[in-house]
């Protein structure tokens, strides 16, 4: 996967993310709250290019789905990170919220693992609906304090996200990328081939 031949410039974007997670765990270390804050603000931009970039060029593919996946992960646990070092005493006080949260994606991702050998990368549209509410309540916390409507709309459609994604695993036998959610799965012909 992480091989340089033949990548795209929607392939750069995803694999900058990755190469950015080192910087920004120096930046906490260092305590530089606000560069930290930029530079993730960044990351969280080439993460809504990456793949809008992909569509338009017509240059999607599975590896670059699964780059995409990995830089995803990356970031959210490099912002989760920041998160807790930049305002320690909210993710205290709402530890028990978070851990409710963030359990069923362990499983998820174990599932996965167990199954495919490898994240997902079926990018639904819940998928990107709770990566846009983890970005914006981890950048509004960090450039400003955290605030608990996008707290808790974050945290909801999270988990909604998360048992998609279980449920999707259990649909598919095999691995896929780029599948908007489980009523299109349900008529997907990749999926229904393999039934046949």
């Amino acid at each position: 996967m992480l091989t340089f031949k033949n990548f795209n410039i929607a392939d750069w974007f995803s694999f900058y993310r990755i190469l950015a997670a080192p910087l920004l765990l120096a930046l906490i270390w260092f305590d530089l709250r606000t560069v930290f804050t930029w530079l993730l603000l960044i990351s969280y931009i080439t993460d809504a290019f990456d793949g809008y970039l992909a569509r338009k060029l017509k240059i999607t593919s599975p590896r670059g789905s699964q780059l995409d996946s990995f830089g995803d992960q990356v970031t959210l646990i490099v912002g989760l990170i920041g998160l807790f070092y930049f305002e320690t005493d909210f993710i205290k006080t709402n530890l028990v919220l978070i851990l409710i949260a963030f359990i069923p994606y362990i499983i998820q991702m174990l599932f996965a693992y167990l199954k495919y050998g490898k994240a997902t990368a079926f990018h639904t549209y819940l998928a990107k609906l709770s990566a846009v509410f983890q970005s914006l309540f981890i950048l509004w916390s960090l450039f400003f304090n955290p605030e608990y409507i996008l707290f808790y709309a974050m945290i909801i459609i999270g988990l909604l996200e998360t048992f998609e994604e279980i449920t999707l695993i259990f649909i598919y036998d095999k691995w896929v990328a780029d599948v908007k959610g489980i009523y299109w799965a349900i008529r997907d012909k990749r999926r229904l081939k393999k039934k046949k």
